[in-house]
């Protein structure tokens, strides 16, 4: 029986997740994600989907980065018609992403339009925010810890990852072969998260390698997270934290509760300026059982910083000189209100940029973080003075040694282990440190190629 796996995304690349399972029962494809960072990568956004979306017969998501669901809008658009399978935080999760993007893309389509920056006449939005609504009708909630059956001789299976609400393994069951996609790994003994569930066995991995050549600093975070803060306040300058809405944002917010409860923060303010992360940051109480945080320590955690909701708000928050932290999406400074206080602050010796994530080649995140004095924004170039501070151990991403943490649970190599979801350096670094240290067999997989599963 054929059985085959083709990376249509998320191959040679940190994003852009799109794994086809195609098999003779149906056709499930992993992850629906958008490209960021080099303009190849983004001008493969808009390229027609590389399998006709009709003939998908089901969508699962592994969590709700942008980078794993931020495309569904457009396939759906385009002819998918199946269900989108998922956990219930993931779910809840997509319901603010997507809109969030589709919003975003309007309002950024409207004013290249009106200022005339773009090469497309007229720019269009991927998707329109009507367009994202039907999509969120597609999603099917599926809880972790409970095996589905998809029809077809298909299980599927969810186990928790760890990185964000709502991160889950997804193991299939099918033609007589196990087929476990990793997702993306969250870490161990995080402040916030639980930590990924081991799972047993594979025939197949499909492993995620975004920190497959690194390790993180064992920097207590929050210690860290200080010693920035406290060093921009004190030459009474601004912090403005590009953050991901979704599971960063609120990690931040935990420490810097931890830091204002003991009393070392003082009066500074702090601002979450991002309708997104605020909603994200109200499910933290929904979704109890997704996190380490009590419901006292929950409600500290959200209560920590001043919401800002408005695009007035945070239009004022840009003018205002005194010394402060901001918190905003996106990330990897992609877009977003974020983009408007580096305008703002980034032009000042005062100030900081703090990323606190992986930034993707040719993002600005990973161009200021690698030292960029200038960087284009709204069609103009803007000169950047400001401090650029990256703290990797506000990751959420597992890095190299808990990846094989988290390899040791199995207990039996799998036949394939395909490494995807990397830069090319951390996919190839990866592979071989499971083939040195595991005698694992293991393939960095490339994009568009089929690898057939035998049974």
């Amino acid at each position: 029986m054929a059985l085959s796996l083709q990376c249509l995304g998320g191959a040679g690349t940190v994003t852009g997740s799109r794994h086809l399972l195609d098999g003779k029962s149906q056709r499930i494809l992993v992850g629906c994600g958008l490209f960021q960072g080099l303009k190849a990568m983004r001008e493969r956004i808009l390229a027609p989907f590389p399998t006709p979306p009709k003939s998908i017969g089901r969508v699962v998501l592994t969590h709700a980065h942008l980078d794993h669901s931020g495309y569904l809008p457009r396939l759906i658009r385009d002819g998918y018609r199946g269900e989108v399978l998922c956990t219930p935080a993931t779910a809840d999760l997509c319901r603010i992403l997507l809109r969030d993007a589709a919003h975003l893309q309007e309002r950024e389509a409207e004013q290249a339009n009106r200022y005339g920056y773009s090469k497309h006449h007229p720019a269009l939005p991927l998707y329109t925010v009507q367009e994202a609504e039907r999509s969120l009708l597609a999603l099917a909630s599926q809880a972790a810890g409970v095996e589905r059956d998809l029809g077809g001789g298909v299980h599927l299976r969810f186990a928790r990852a760890g990185h964000i609400l709502g991160a889950a393994t997804a193991r299939f069951r099918l033609e007589a072969r196990t087929v476990v996609f990793s997702g993306d790994l969250g870490r161990y003994d995080d402040a916030v998260m639980l930590d990924p569930e081991p799972v047993r066995d594979a025939d197949y991995l499909v492993l995620e390698s975004t920190y497959g050549d690194r390790v993180h600093e064992r920097t207590d975070p929050a210690e860290a997270l200080f010693a920035v803060v406290e060093r921009t306040i004190g030459r009474g300058g601004t912090v403005v934290i590009p953050a991901f809405a979704v599971g960063r944002a609120q990690q931040i917010l935990h420490h810097l509760w931890r830091l204002k409860a003991a009393g070392r923060l003082g009066l500074v303010p702090i601002f979450l300026d991002s309708p997104m992360a605020i909603d994200a940051t109200d499910l933290l109480a929904r979704h109890a059982d997704e996190h380490r945080l009590s419901k006292d320590g929950c409600g500290a955690t959200c209560a920590v910083a001043q919401y800002v909701r408005t695009v007035e708000g945070s239009k004022a928050l840009s003018a205002n000189a005194m010394p402060k932290i901001i918190i905003s999406a996106s990330g990897m400074a992609s877009g977003g209100r974020v983009l408007h206080h580096i305008k703002a602050f980034g032009g000042d010796r005062r100030n900081t940029l703090l990323f606190t994530g992986f930034q993707a080649v040719g993002t600005r995140g990973a161009k200021l973080v690698a030292g960029a004095r200038e960087i284009k924004m709204f069609g103009q170039w803007w000169p950047i003075r400001a401090a650029a501070v990256h703290l990797s151990m506000l990751s959420a991403h597992a890095d190299a040694e808990e990846i094989l943490r988290w390899l040791s649970a199995f207990e039996a190599p799998p036949r394939e282990t395909f490494i995807v979801h990397g830069e090319p350096a951390a996919s190839e670094a990866l592979r071989d440190r499971i083939s040195r240290q595991l005698g694992w067999r293991c393939t960095v997989a490339e994009p568009f190629r089929r690898y057939e599963l035998a049974a």
